[in-house]
């Protein structure tokens, strides 16, 4: 990966980041309402594992912390701030809010509230892939606190028995919603989950782009290839609490302050000035021009654009002159 590439996946992280921060902001101004799960601590996951995929070409499911998954995916980002704020611009056309971003024209096939509920999802996209021969994989992103349902077990059990072309990617922070994971689960190391249904696992560390990104090198290219389902686990920490709602009380001082130096933001901009392909200085500058875009750029759009009209209340509960998502 050459210089360009390593900072425009610095900027992608800083603008995750920037981006759910004013996403804070914006939820505390009341602009955002619902519920709000934010991103900031594990960035490298999403980001790195799409990096290596095909986004906009592979199917991508996850659960209800789904902006940055779906900007990684080719959605407009001001399409997603426009969703959160409930505007007709947002890519659910405002109906679907934080925890319901969907666009099918970039295959971003949707974050889902129910917990649990992408897995099957995830394997109905692999089994539609394998029926039609294409060459596409379906990636699921899950997290560690949905493990312990039964539709984990069940998509797993399927997947492999039916040779799906699933990448399972775990985002394992560590918690469900304030339950630390050895409180819930007698293995907590959640690759190990997938032995007894025959599935290629690995684990690694999760704040480390270069670390995440040769990992999910390796998952991709298996279950491309392969046309087999593969488990990725990565170790991450969400410096944030479950959502907005959440004071993150349950943990201790010294546990987010020992993650926060493991930043992943942190990490690769230290990688990259030592590397010498920028200096702090370039790094303040970016952060401004990021900063600036959400600012002169996203949060206007979303502002300006118009409410959903009274009279489409009962529109797109129901698909409306046939699907077309599965002829893009």
């Amino acid at each position: 990966m050459d210089a360009t590439d390593q900072k425009r996946l610095l900027r992608e992280m800083l603008f995750a980041r920037r981006f759910e921060e004013r996403c804070a902001e914006a939820y505390q101004e009341r602009q955002i309402g619902g519920f709000l799960h934010l991103y900031p601590g594990q960035e490298a996951c999403a980001i790195g594992v799409l990096e290596k995929a095909r986004p906009g070409h592979d199917y991508v499911v996850t659960g209800y912390r789904d902006h940055i998954h779906a900007i990684k995916s080719g959605v407009d980002p001001k399409a997603v701030m426009a969703e959160l704020f409930g505007k007709e611009t947002g890519c659910s056309k405002g109906r679907g809010g934080s925890m319901h971003i969907f666009d099918p024209d970039r295959h971003f096939m949707g974050g889902y509230a129910l917990v649990g509920g992408p897995f099957p999802l995830a394997a109905g996209f692999g089994k539609a892939i394998q029926m039609r021969g294409g060459d596409e994989i379906s990636i699921c992103f899950l997290g560690d606190g949905a493990n312990n349902q039964g539709t984990f077990h069940e998509t797993m059990n399927m997947a492999s028995l039916w040779d799906l072309p699933v990448l399972f990617v775990c985002e394992n922070n560590l918690y469900g919603i304030g339950t630390a994971i050895e409180r819930a689960t007698v293995e907590i190391n959640q690759y190990k989950r997938v032995a007894p249904y025959h599935i290629e696992a690995a684990q690694c560390d999760g704040q480390d782009i270069d670390v995440v990104m040769q990992h999910a090198e390796t998952a991709v290219n298996y279950v491309r290839e392969k046309r087999r389902p593969y488990f990725l686990e990565l170790m991450t920490y969400r410096l944030r609490g479950h959502s907005m709602s959440d004071s993150g009380a349950y943990r201790s001082k010294d546990e987010v302050e020992q993650w926060a130096r493991r930043d992943p933001i942190g990490i690769y901009k230290a990688r990259l000035i030592a590397a010498g392909v920028l200096s702090e200085a370039d790094f303040a500058a970016m952060d401004q021009a990021v900063q600036d875009e959400i600012e002169q750029e996203i949060i206007p759009f979303a502002e300006q654009s118009p409410e959903p009209a009274v009279e489409d209340l009962e529109r797109y509960v129901y698909v409306e002159g046939g699907c077309t998502a599965w002829q893009n």
